[in-house]
């Protein structure tokens, strides 16, 4: 090898992307300790060979994704921690796997909830996997209760989430919104709950995939309308949604708080859904027509919202963002802290615009469990929501219900690129804004 050679090599390893990670996945150290300076992550041998890192996915509770160059979905960090097993990544320990997808799925995106996953192949074909609540089962849940709400109990089932994650307006309530009475209803709903638990044991002891009867291993295809084809996805903590190339979103998995848009606190949709974000054109030229699948996407009126279709899509904890073609921002779920950025702290059951940013152009949009960050098209961020953590970047710890301008010193000079949240944090990817150049 020539010396022309030799540095031509060390060019196309200096070019080489890496991974790095830090933070708590136990099943990464065998302390189960935190990992308190980032390390590489390898790529593992049977995808090396001219492979690399394309897209780092996140992960969800105690894994992680990261997708390669060919188009493998690979996977770490999984283990049976304190007796919560989530198989969701499916291999276990700290050596990165390729997950087991189908040998011609070619994965372009992927995200994760707090146990389930979701992936999207180059052919427009959705996969999810995880809690069996999060797979679409092509069936809607039969116990049906008055108002069009139902849900659906699992026998058994370890109650992972935290409380903070369950919101408090949904506790006690009825579908009418009236509070209904624990202390002369506590014994007719506990034993309505055992019956449900009871039957849903039977009817789901047949249908088990793995030997955990909460989790679905193996990635299922989700079956959509004839011809969709989806181009990214988005993860919630226990929902999911699809954004097609024709601009429509699909949603499926809970709905408790308003999350999956479609007018009701729906606690479980099995099968996803046409979720209506704008209203169709008179002429039904300018965007394919909307075809209404199920009882659940009943002719309604939908909001009005700037644009044809929608371009962009986020998940948080219990609630949802889209953004449409030209720039306008809908949200809809858990608002308790103000989340979907209405200026108060109600649930919203369908997609609604935030008035507050009529004016402004957005361009993406990110969701946290308890918070939402957007970034305008002229690179300027607005973060609404809960604040505890500061996690909005506002100077403060004060929960905003209105979008508000985040105009840190350290962003006068950058433009917004893109944004991401965590449960409790956020993450902004700036870049130099356009100088003119000075004719002195």
């Amino acid at each position: 090898m020539d010396g022309n050679e030799g540095e031509a090599v060390r060019m196309e390893e200096c070019k080489a992307k890496v991974v790095y990670m830090c933070g708590y996945l136990p099943g990464v150290s065998e302390e189960k300790s935190p990992i308190l300076s980032p390390i590489p992550i390898r790529l593992p041998p049977s995808s090396q060979g001219g492979d690399t890192w394309k897209d780092v996915c996140g992960g969800g509770c105690g894994f992680a994704m990261a997708i390669s160059e060919s188009g493998k979905l690979i996977t770490w960090g999984s283990v049976d921690d304190e007796g919560q097993t989530y198989l969701t990544s499916g291999k276990h320990g700290e050596i990165p796997e390729p997950f087991p997808l189908p040998a011609e799925a070619s994965i372009v995106q992927a995200a994760a909830g707090w146990a389930h996953c979701v992936a999207v192949a180059d052919t427009g074909e959705v996969y999810t996997w995880g809690w069996k609540e999060c797979v679409p089962s092509g069936k809607v849940t039969r116990d049906l209760v008055s108002g069009g709400s139902f849900q659906k109990d699992i026998a058994g089932k370890p109650n992972t989430l935290p409380t903070e994650q369950v919101s408090p307006r949904s506790r006690g309530s009825n579908i009418s919104g009236g509070l209904v009475s624990r202390t002369e209803n506590r014994k007719a709903g506990e034993e309505m709950a055992k019956r449900r638990r009871i039957a849903a044991a039977k009817e789901e002891s047949e249908g088990l995939t793995s030997g955990d009867e909460f989790f679905t291993v193996s990635p299922c295809l989700v079956t959509l309308g004839p011809g969709v084809r989806i181009t990214s996805v988005a993860a919630g903590g226990r929902h999911t949604l699809a954004l097609s190339d024709m601009g429509q979103v699909w949603g499926w998995g809970y709905g408790g708080e308003g999350q999956l848009g479609l007018g009701s606190r729906i606690k479980m949709v099995s099968s996803p859904h046409l979720i209506q974000c704008m209203e169709p054109p008179a002429s039904g030229k300018e965007r394919p027509p909307v075809v209404h699948r199920g009882s659940l996407n009943a002719p309604v009126q939908v909001p009005k919202a700037a644009g044809s279709y929608i371009k962009g899509i986020a998940c948080g904890g219990r609630h949802s963002a889209v953004v449409t073609d030209n720039g306008a921002l809908l949200s809809f779920g858990w608002g308790l802290y103000g989340q979907c950025g209405q200026g108060s702290t109600t649930d919203l059951l369908r997609p609604t615009c935030v008035s507050s940013l009529s004016s402004i152009k957005v361009e993406r949009v990110a969701a946290g469990l308890w918070h939402t960050l957007c970034i305008s098209v002229d690179g300027h961020v607005y973060a609404f929501g809960g604040n505890q953590f500061g996690q909005l970047g506002t100077g403060s710890d004060q929960l905003e219900t209105l979008p508000k301008l985040l105009d840190a010193p350290l962003l006068d000079d950058k433009h917004a690129k893109t944004v991401s949240c965590g449960a409790r944090h956020s993450a902004i990817l700036t870049g130099m804004t356009t100088q003119l150049n000075d004719p002195a």
